[in-house]
């Protein structure tokens, strides 16, 4: 009996010992697994803030390439507001303002250096690797901007570290680039959502004539056109020059038009009107005059040219809705070649350019009316983006993100 108490004795001394030792370990256990907690805490909230600011960083050079592309965009067309260099200086400013405008990380203007983190480059199709092939080296004038807002530590503008420090990890370099660009239209199509027409003349100008017209107004002979007009903006037309030399459409330089026929077309219906002429030449194309082409777009190119109906052509019919909209830009189709007479000519149109009505009078005789146009910078929320190069007549998109 004495045996049995003593080992049980025994067995009690060994169990209470080892159950000591066990809450020790427990300790130096919990212990290590909250240091591993704290670190994991640490890292997510540290991670956490990185990914953060590198969202807010993105937001920030998206809306800044597209509007430094927005700024630079003025410089091109033939009524461009200001030379390509100023647009460049432009683009550049309201990038750096744009990007101040953004929280990044723990401030709440971000820095952005103009010559640094602003580049500009051009963009052009290649048919061979069916893609766009991007030229950052090029002199200009440009198609494409790039926006790259910076926190690195070499301008103290790092993104400071919290837990990190502890690691010896003081800030976070990070920083985030977008691409905006413009590109050449090839037509049109109306989007829902973005007005209900599209200015359109249904008037059209052989491309012999407006080549020597757009050769006058890039340092090529004037053949005989002249600057007597003056946009002076919004409606108002001024007598003498700004530099942009005028076709006259009517009496026209487009001899080879066929009898009965003065450049008026139909775009949608194969019989138009006169009012339906007066109505597009006001209101512009709707949605009915596009659903006659395929997909309801309205595409023309050298390699895929459209084919338009004639009309009699510009009289006096038309007149009161011309003088309407002095002063405004339209686009026009520009046509390669003609066949038949009157209602039964077809024109081969193989592209569209932007033009300002700046004086119109179709009373009297042949010798004293007159359509008078200039170039000019077209715009419209329906345009269809195209591969074709900008050039100085081009009709371009607006600016858009493509990275």
């Amino acid at each position: 009996m004495k045996r049995i108490n003593f080992i049980q004795a025994k067995l009690l001394q060994c169990r209470q010992k080892w159950q000591s030792n066990r809450t020790g370990g427990i300790l130096v256990l919990a212990a290590f697994m909250l240091v591993i907690v704290f670190a994991f805490a640490a890292f997510t909230v540290e991670y956490g803030m990185i990914a953060v600011t590198q969202g807010q960083l993105q937001n920030a050079s998206d809306a800044a390439s597209h509007a430094a592309m927005l700024e630079y965009a003025r410089s091109i067309g033939p009524d461009a507001e200001i030379s390509n260099d100023e647009g460049e200086d432009a683009a550049r400013e309201s990038a750096v303002d744009m990007i101040s405008r953004f929280r990044t990380g723990n401030v709440a203007s971000t820095h952005a250096d103009p010559a640094l983190d602003v580049r500009f480059g051009t963009r052009t199709w290649s048919a061979g690797s069916n893609s766009w092939v991007e030229d950052w080296s090029s002199d200009g004038p440009f198609n494409m901007v790039e926006v790259t807002p910076r926190k690195i530590k070499e301008r103290n503008t790092e993104l400071p570290m919290t837990f990190g420090r502890v690691l010896g990890v003081d800030g976070h370099e990070l920083e985030r680039s977008s691409v905006a660009a413009v590109v050449a239209a090839d037509g049109f199509k109306m989007r829902e959502n973005a007005g209900e027409w599209i200015g359109i003349l249904p008037i059209a100008v052989d491309l012999g004539t407006w080549e020597k017209l757009v050769n006058s107004n890039t340092g090529g002979s004037t053949s005989g056109f002249s600057d007597n007009y003056s946009y002076a903006g919004g409606t108002a037309i001024d007598s003498g020059s700004d530099g942009i030399r005028e076709l006259n459409i009517y009496p026209d330089l487009n001899t080879s038009l066929p009898p009965g026929n003065r450049g008026t077309v139909d775009i949608g219906s194969p019989n138009n009107s006169t009012q339906d002429l007066k109505r597009q030449i006001v209101s512009g194309l709707n949605s009915y005059d596009l659903s006659f082409f395929p997909n309801g777009e309205l595409h023309a190119s050298v390699e895929d040219p459209l084919l338009l109906n004639g009309d009699p052509g510009i009289s006096a019919g038309i007149e009161n809705s011309l003088q309407s909209i002095i002063g405004q830009s339209r686009a026009i189709p520009i046509f390669t070649q003609v066949s038949g007479p009157g209602n039964n000519a077809t024109y081969t149109v193989v592209k569209f350019v932007g033009v300002r009505i700046l004086h119109v009078n179709l009373s009297g005789g042949p010798k004293k009316r007159s359509l008078m146009v200039q170039p000019a910078t077209f715009e419209s929320p329906h345009i269809i983006r195209g591969t074709s190069e900008i050039t100085y007549d081009s009709i371009i998109s607006k600016p858009f993100l493509i990275r």
